[in-house]
């Protein structure tokens, strides 16, 4: 599982990270949705919805991949994969319950010990 995750963090490496909504901030289309962290994307990938891969950028190290959140969303008919990006383990909770709506689910994947890139 390992390999999974130094590919994602060769990834972030790789790329730029561009923070389009910052902490605080409303969705642009469902006001009552506040971002709980800082989220946007890295710049130059490819997501499942055709836009940059997206990612979740907590307190901590930003080049530390911690977790993943995989969502469904019936609405805009799509899956996702976000990564997380310097979160601590409250933080990732906290972005999985924005990510549970009435039309959207989600999975979160945290990031063991065992897994950590030596």
């Amino acid at each position: 599982m390992s390999e999974f995750w130094s590919t994602l963090e060769q990834l972030v490496s790789d790329s730029e990270i561009k923070i389009d909504r910052p902490k605080g901030s409303a969705h642009p289309k469902f006001e009552s949705i506040i971002y709980p962290l800082d989220y946007g994307y890295l710049e130059g990938t490819t997501g499942g919805d055709g836009h940059g891969v997206d990612v979740w950028v907590g307190s901590g190290d930003r080049s530390q991949v911690n977790g993943v959140v995989a969502t469904v969303d019936v609405y805009k008919k799509d899956a996702e994969l976000k990564i997380l990006l310097g979160c601590s383990e409250g933080d990732a909770y906290m972005v999985f319950e924005t990510h549970i709506t009435d039309h959207q689910q989600a999975k979160l994947i945290l990031r063991s010990e065992d897994d950590a890139v030596e």
